[in-house]
């Protein structure tokens, strides 16, 4: 197998700012495999939060090419299984091999993803769209573009954030709205917060605090009458099992957990620990987005919008329909190619 890694650079169409940081140009990795005659696509999403960039993704994937370069793309749980424990630090990188092997695979099958894995797909659910944080300005005008979005996710974590909140439920009456404060809550300002989100009818609350804490997670669920799910606490596979009766549900994001192989090993998990399973993005093109929308069909609720917030998606995959239900197509792999 021949590994390449090039940068792939994606616009925003608007600047897009959590409680954390603002991006107005992902800077992302492209992973190709080739085969023979065969070629799968991956992609990575570092995250700086975690210390990750494209150079040092990029970096890690060059080391990788060296490692998998004679092996046989069906050894996935060997070959990834090694990559976890060599690059413990670049779960983006192992990410976009892991997309790029069931890719490949998949397309030597001559097989969608989703097939093979016997999954329904009338089953994928509804994607969100998400309002980054901005002035109060920018945001109604954000809301007035997502017009043909049902479900929104806000970002919250400023000072003003139920006074934003508050407007976006006046302009989007019948909408359903989820909210994610990245982190920047405290236990007792989240506590108070959710008493607005109750009364504004939000279907639920992501990660309010700090990864690090389940007990505190626990307080806060005790004490809301909103659903809470969790992003930064739920990273990778053996952070589930602490959360049940924590939270009510995870967001899996494939670039946080290493790729589809964990991400199935999350959503079973989560499954037997009777939690809510949510499939997260980072700004992302559709390689990605396409990648996880696989896996759709095993979860309630969708947040599978990184393309779209994007200027410049050089690749298609899946589709919306006019409610912004995940449309699977029949292509081989992930389902992805060149725009």
């Amino acid at each position: 197998m021949q590994l390449t890694a090039s940068p792939l650079n994606l616009t925003l169409r608007h600047a897009f700012s959590t409680s954390r940081s603002t991006q107005h140009i992902a800077r992302n990795v492209l992973v190709e495999i080739r085969d023979g005659d065969l070629v799968g696509r991956g992609e990575a999403s570092p995250i700086r939060l975690y210390n990750q960039t494209q150079e040092s993704c990029i970096r890690a994937l060059n080391a990788i090419a060296k490692r998998i370069a004679k092996r046989d793309p069906f050894e996935l749980e060997t070959i990834l299984a090694d990559l976890r424990a060599r690059f413990p630090n670049e779960p983006s990188a192992i990410a976009a091999v892991d997309i790029a092997l069931y890719d490949l695979l998949g397309k030597k099958m001559k097989l969608p993803l989703w097939k093979w894995l016997g999954l329904d797909p009338k089953k994928t659910p509804q994607t969100s769209f998400t309002i980054g944080i901005d002035s109060m300005e920018k945001v109604v005008a954000k809301v007035a573009e997502a017009q043909k979005y049902p479900v929104l996710k806000i970002k919250l974590g400023v000072a003003n954030d139920m006074e934003i909140l508050r407007e976006v439920r006046k302009l989007t009456p019948k909408k359903l709205l989820r909210v994610d404060a990245n982190c920047g809550w405290t236990v007792k300002e989240t506590i108070q917060k959710a008493k607005t989100l109750e009364a504004l009818g939000i279907e639920f609350l992501e990660q309010p605090i700090p990864a690090g804490n389940n007990a505190a997670l626990k307080k806060i669920k005790n004490s809301i009458g909103v659903s809470l799910m969790t992003d930064e606490s739920s990273l990778v596979p053996a952070d589930v099992p602490a959360l049940a009766g924590c939270v009510d549900g995870i967001n899996i994001k494939l670039v946080k957990c290493g790729g589809l192989r964990e991400a199935l090993k999350m959503i079973h998990i989560a499954r037997g620990s009777g939690l809510k399973i949510m499939l997260g993005c980072m700004i992302e093109s559709s390689v990605l987005i396409g990648a996880a929308a696989q896996l759709s069909p095993l979860a309630d609720y969708a947040d599978l919008d990184g393309n779209v917030l994007i200027a410049d998606d050089p690749f298609t995959s899946v589709k919306l329909d006019r409610k912004a239900k995940l449309i699977l197509n029949d292509r081989p792999g992930i389902g992805c190619d060149a725009a």
